[in-house]
């Protein structure tokens, strides 16, 4: 009968005896206790966090690259040529200074946003209250116009330049912080867990200089763009003062030869 058991128990798949065996409280030679690593797991942190890690320059950069954005969605949509000079408002403009309509063009000036609306509606407005004034007072007046809309250009796009300038600098100075971090870590007497630190301080380092130049070269190009895309506009701008201009020159010199007529009759 005691040959018998261990049999049966081995057929039916229970270890004999079961219930006197006690686990033991010495952990196995196989299976050593798990230690703390001093070494981070970096391939368990996504893009966002290792950002986020790299210390609070990073926060800067990111508020610069948001406002970056904004400033391309805004260029694009403004930065155009119907946003300057439109040819359907030069079509109009052109029809009605022909028939001396300057009030008709006054309040199709005033409805339009166009570059050039502005710079017509202040010569038509002067114009109008000055019904003496020669052709050299409405052109200054166009000049000026025109020279502030093409400083306002030029200004906008300015802020692109701005943006790739400040965005490497503060790149550098979030690597000279994580090397300042990182010689720190090195000189104390920390063991094995100063080289940690060490690595800790150079990947922040870096991280820095990498976010500083991803934003500052993207906007340089982006400002010799609008840049380049800026004079053109306003070159089309003074083209199309220019034409305006002489169509007002034309009438000038109609109404200043009809002036000794006038005086003829009347003597």
């Amino acid at each position: 009968m005691k040959i018998l058991l261990p049999l049966i128990a081995a057929a039916i798949g229970t270890p004999l005896f079961a219930q006197t065996i006690t686990p033991s409280a010495t952990p196995s030679p196989a299976a050593p206790a798990a230690t703390p690593s001093l070494v981070p797991d970096i391939h368990s942190k996504t893009i966002l966090e290792t950002l986020i890690a790299a210390g609070p320059v990073m926060l800067v950069l990111f508020a610069l690259s948001v406002f970056f954005v904004m400033l391309l969605i805004v260029y694009l949509m403004t930065i155009r040529r119907g946003a300057v000079v439109s040819s359907g408002y030069m079509a109009t403009a052109d029809a009605l200074l022909r028939k001396r309509d300057y009030l008709g063009l006054l309040a199709v000036s005033n409805r339009h946003g166009e570059a050039i609306a502005r710079v017509v509606q202040k010569m038509l407005d002067f114009t109008t209250k000055n019904p003496n004034a020669d052709l050299q007072q409405v052109r200054e007046i166009a000049e000026t116009e025109g020279t502030r809309v093409a400083a306002s250009l030029n200004n906008r796009v300015t802020y692109l330049a701005d943006i790739g300038m400040i965005a490497p600098l503060l790149g550098l100075l979030g690597t000279v912080l994580g090397i300042i971090r990182s010689f720190g870590a090195l000189g104390a007497d920390l063991g094995t867990a100063r080289y940690v630190l060490l690595s800790k301080g150079i990947s922040e380092a870096l991280v820095n200089t990498c976010a500083g130049l991803a934003i500052g070269i993207p906007a340089m190009m982006a400002y010799a763009f609008f840049r380049g895309k800026a004079q053109k506009l306003i070159s089309e701008l003074e083209s199309a003062t220019t034409h305006v201009l002489a169509l007002l020159s034309l009438q000038f010199s109609g109404r200043s030869e009809r002036t000794p007529v006038l005086i003829e009759d009347e003597l």
